[in-house]
């Protein structure tokens, strides 16, 4: 069971992505600790869509087979909570690409958005 305090966060695609392409990174710790109970990654449709188009990219580049991207995806979506965005607030952000993620944020009450 979860407790209710662990620390809610939100990854940004560039994480995913690092973590595969080195296993030496704070990325790929990140992305091994998946399902520690300290702290909980949450997903909107938007950020799911965009870490399976930058994984599927990613994996295509090192030859990898989109199987295991797909699994991947699986993985994450089963440890992270899933969020509705009801409200918009844009542009916010010095990269405008990114408000989703502060969208994301603000609906599921995460301390610290990982760029």
């Amino acid at each position: 069971m979860m407790p209710t305090n662990a620390i809610q966060v939100v990854l940004d695609t560039n994480v995913l992505i690092s973590a595969f392409r080195s296993k030496r990174g704070v990325s790929y710790a990140l992305f091994e600790k998946l399902g520690d109970p300290r702290w909980k990654t949450n997903l909107s449709t938007t950020l799911i869509l965009e870490y399976e188009q930058g994984l599927k990219n990613e994996f295509t580049r090192q030859g990898q087979d989109l199987a295991v991207a797909d699994a991947v995806l699986d993985v994450l979506v089963l440890a992270s909570n899933a969020r509705r965005i009801f409200f918009r607030w844009r542009p916010t952000l010095p990269d405008p690409k990114d408000d989703f993620l502060l969208e994301l944020a603000v609906a599921s009450g995460s301390e610290f958005i990982v760029p």
